[in-house]
């Protein structure tokens, strides 16, 4: 039986369910942003006021630099980088359903290359087709933007690299490590906001609230949620319970947004369900195990 007080594996797995709830609230507020300003302005803000609140509540100050592994710091932060500039650029071509479904082929890709046990692939089919059930094939009839595609895809090649790099150890706690990798995020997506006419008025106040607010939802609380939750998810396990966020998006759209879900969609969500609980399971189960030998 598991004991959920005393197992940090289902404990990184509230953790993660509260991160991509946090993600996928924070949608409706960068639409709105996107309205006003350039994709990119809105990446780099997203990254830049999320590693300040982190640089405040984590006091970096305090950080003993000499340790720092910088090159797992810059990989880090690159990743971060690219798979929140790349998704974003994506939606803005295509239907966010079908970028979210292109984007997953990702953490799916690293959950299938570390799959070791027969369940492991089990799962992991199981994840896929929850996918493949809600990828909006009714949408598809028409003509789809291959740049938008390829933005997708390379989001999901960037988010990749965040769960790899995310388990290398970085020389620092988990909470500075993101917050330096947001920083690094920052200063590679900055110059390219610069360049591509970021507005002075994103500083005014009134806008400023809304970029904190997003910085909070979509970066500082779910990346500090997902770093602390690595620590005790295994790449497998990491890249198979990710699945579930497309899952929370249709589903926060049919609760908040009153979006129906088809009877093939409604499948696909207990089919990921699915798949994270049982993922969740068995690797616990194969810890048990191998503290037991």
């Amino acid at each position: 039986m598991l004991n959920f007080k005393n197992t940090p594996h289902v404990q990184a797995l509230l953790l993660l369910l509260i991160a991509m709830i946090s993600v996928q609230s924070s949608g409706s507020l960068a639409k709105i942003l996107f309205g006003q300003f350039p994709i990119l302005t809105v990446a780099a803000m997203r990254l830049l006021l999320g590693a300040v609140i982190l640089a405040l509540i984590f006091k970096i100050w305090q950080i003993n630099f000499r340790q720092v592994k910088w090159k797992a710091i810059i990989s880090y932060g690159i990743a971060l980088a690219g798979m929140n500039a790349m998704f974003y650029l994506s939606i803005n071509r295509l239907p966010l359903g079908i970028a979210v479904s292109f984007e997953f082929i990702g953490p799916l890709s690293v959950a299938l290359y570390y799959a070791r046990q027969k369940f492991d692939f089990v799962w992991v089919g199981l994840a896929i087709l929850g996918l493949i059930l809600l990828f909006p094939f009714d949408q598809v009839s028409q003509n789809l933007d291959l740049i938008g595609i390829a933005f997708a895809l390379a989001a999901g090649a960037c988010w990749a690299l965040y769960i790899v790099a995310g388990q290398k150890p970085s020389g620092i706690s988990g909470n500075h490590t993101v917050c330096l990798g947001m920083f690094i995020g920052m200063l590679c997506l900055m110059p390219i906001a610069l360049f591509s006419g970021m507005s002075p008025h994103v500083f005014e106040p009134s806008n400023l609230v809304y970029f904190i607010s997003l910085a909070v939802l979509a970066s500082a609380l779910p990346f500090t949620l997902e770093m602390i939750a690595l620590r005790n998810l295994t790449a497998l396990s990491f890249g198979t319970l990710m699945s579930v966020e497309p899952a929370i998006a249709a589903l926060s759209g049919f609760i908040f947004l009153g979006e129906q879900l088809l009877w093939n969609q409604w499948l696909a969500l207990a089919t990921i369900i699915a798949a994270s609980i049982g993922c969740t399971y068995t690797t616990q189960q194969a810890k048990n195990k191998a503290k037991d030998k």
